[in-house]
């Protein structure tokens, strides 16, 4: 059960996270799942982040409604669904360590150089890998970010493209996520699923902001920074799967 001081500091979480997203298109919610993660048992905070980012890359996708690659959208889409097939075959769970690890090695994908994985998700046989290795990343341990980064920053299309096709790609793929982890939300009370709708508006607020500041951000600044800020969140995942481990 989650205290009243707990789903406060989440809201706030999710305010500032759903801000950095709104920038970068991705590490706020790598980092709001490390908050589930240290609150709630692994299936189920993979699920309440769905639920939540779910919102928050909604607004940011109807914010930037006008980028949208509907056709990138439409090969990831085919992607996702072979990944959470396979996942729902072998009835895959989660575990802790592993998912800390695996998000703890994700950054090293967009430090790759791009001579050596010319990935453009534009391409119809790039966007199915796309939405395989991005959805069932986001379906195996939670986020994905990283893992669908390379095949956008690559590409031609500018930040407000890149930021707005990934977000409508993410409301796909966290709603598999929490339909996927359904039963392992039963363990959340009332009180706790009220504290999650209310984290909506906050959602929407701190993507609100970070669209404001997408605005005022240079393409170059864009992709380095991105970086470097994924980079860091992965140390931080790395050492605390190592820990649970050892």
């Amino acid at each position: 059960m989650l205290s009243l001081g707990a789903v406060l500091a989440l809201l706030g979480a999710v305010f500032l996270t759903s801000t950095l997203s709104g920038v970068f298109g991705m590490a706020g919610g790598l980092i709001l799942l490390g908050i589930l993660l240290a609150l709630l048992p692994v299936g189920t905070a993979i699920a309440v982040q769905g639920a939540i980012q779910i919102i928050a890359n909604g607004s940011r996708a109807w914010l930037s409604r006008a980028f949208i690659d509907w056709r990138i959208m439409g090969w990831i889409t085919l992607g996702l669904l072979v990944s959470a097939t396979i996942l729902f075959i072998v009835r895959y769970t989660p575990d802790l360590a592993a998912v800390c690890i695996a998000i703890g090695l994700l950054p090293i994908l967009v430090w790759i150089p791009a001579d050596w994985l010319r990935l453009d998700a534009s391409k119809p046989h790039h966007a199915v890998l796309c939405g395989m290795l991005g959805g069932g990343l986001n379906l195996a341990v939670g986020v994905s970010g990283p893992t669908v980064d390379i095949f956008f920053i690559r590409t031609a299309m500018d930040r407000r493209r890149i930021v707005a096709t990934k977000a409508a790609v993410q409301v796909l793929s966290h709603g598999a996520k929490v339909v996927f982890y359904w039963n392992a939300t039963m363990v959340l009370s009332a009180g706790e699923w009220l504290g999650v709708a209310l984290a909506a508006p906050f959602a929407v607020a701190g993507t609100s902001a970070g669209y404001w500041i997408l605005q005022r951000v240079t393409d170059a600044n864009f992709r380095s920074w991105t970086r470097w800020i994924v980079s860091a969140i992965g140390i931080f995942y790395l050492a605390r799967g190592l820990s649970l481990v050892l």
